[in-house]
């Protein structure tokens, strides 16, 4: 049995990722100082969103970026530009593990609007996205820190997401 610490309603949102070893791929987006980030349920008790950059698996057969590019338009509607590698880290919470590898993105229209999508893996009432919004560090510093993903926690500006990081557990 899986041990997740949200509840019962989450555990079978979590299912699909537990116990196996993932490795995933998460973009970066600056605009206008603001960083584009998803916001995702199950993963916090008493409902609290997660906010992290959207990404997810790495599939079989694809190079890193065409993973990132894949995962970005599948949760934003964005098409982008995977930029430079930018951090590493591991990810290890009760049933779940991931080693996350994090690409500065830039979208191929600069003028286009993200749109929150639906991730493949989950039917449309069970998804782990509920919100899309562009957050500047202050929201992220008046949230919860383990609302925020660790390599945003600690950001002061936007700029500071472009200076490298390895996080090992």
């Amino acid at each position: 049995m899986t041990d997740f610490t949200a509840g019962t309603a989450a555990n079978s949102l979590l299912e699909a990722y537990a116990g196996v070893a993932r490795v995933r791929v998460c973009g970066l987006l600056v605009r206008n100082d603001t960083l584009l980030l998803t916001a995702h349920r199950g993963l916090l008790p008493n409902q609290l969103p997660f906010w992290s950059p959207p990404g997810g698996g790495w599939q079989f057969g694809e190079t890193l970026q065409q993973g990132l590019e894949r995962e970005f338009a599948e949760e934003t509607g964005l098409a982008v530009s995977v930029g430079r590698f930018l951090h590493l880290h591991e990810f290890r919470g009760p049933g779940l593990q991931a080693l996350e590898l994090f690409f500065e993105v830039r979208p191929l229209d600069p003028t286009a609007t993200p749109r929150l999508g639906l991730d493949p893996e989950h039917a449309a009432h069970a998804q782990l996205l509920t919100q899309l919004e562009f957050m500047t560090p202050r929201q992220l510093g008046l949230l919860l820190p383990s609302q925020v993903h660790p390599v945003l926690r600690d950001i002061i500006s936007p700029d500071d997401v472009f200076i490298p990081q390895v996080r090992f557990q």
